[in-house]
């Protein structure tokens, strides 16, 4: 690697406070901000508002879309097949 041209690489701390959640990792990212880690070392910390213990998709608690009430809706606003009188809705 060229030196100089890249950003510094070292360990950092990403907290989700909404989930209690942190986990410490290396990244280019810093903070003024500071953590003690359970090593005992102080580490930079970045907040994060979502992570994989929020995230409804690995937590399993995603909630079920009403997809034909959407359709439905969108068929009231916009015509069903296109079919609301604008130029090019025949194809």
């Amino acid at each position: 690697m060229k030196p100089g041209i890249h950003p510094a690489y070292g360990p950092v701390v990403f907290r989700d406070k909404s989930a209690d959640f942190a986990f410490l990792t290396r990244s280019t990212r810093t903070n003024e901000q500071t953590i003690q880690w359970e090593d005992g070392n102080t580490y930079p910390v970045i907040d994060v508002e979502i992570s994989s213990r929020s995230h409804p998709f690995y937590t399993g608690t995603a909630r079920v879309v009403d997809s034909a009430g959407r359709v439905e809706r969108f068929e009231r606003r916009y015509g069903r097949n296109g079919q609301d009188g604008r130029a090019g809705a025949d194809r």
